[in-house]
């Protein structure tokens, strides 16, 4: 079986984990869903590793499992977390 590196992710995408780190150290969060769509879901154990590393084991990362085709699949009935972070998602831009 293949392992995917956060390397090999990086080379790729830029999914912006600093910018994750400096939200849940800001939002004091202690619970963080991950929500990937399909096509990154083999890197996703790269991604909490990473993420537990840099959080120094004080944040406690979910991968959501269920499917993920867009930004409307947001995960429900879920609850306990204090974000969720999706990844592979444009931004939602409100619509005036």
């Amino acid at each position: 079986m293949k392992t995917y590196t956060l390397n090999e992710l990086n080379e790729k995408y830029d999914l912006e984990l600093d910018r994750i780190l400096r939200e849940i150290k800001k939002k004091r969060a202690k619970r963080v869903l991950l929500q990937f769509p399909e096509g990154l879901k083999v890197y996703a154990t790269s991604v909490v590793d990473y993420l537990k590393e840099q959080a120094k084991g004080k944040v406690e990362f979910v991968i959501w499992m269920d499917t993920c085709f867009g930004a409307c699949d947001i995960p429900v009935g879920v609850e306990g977390f204090d974000i969720v972070i999706q990844f592979g998602h444009s931004e939602m831009m409100p619509s005036y």
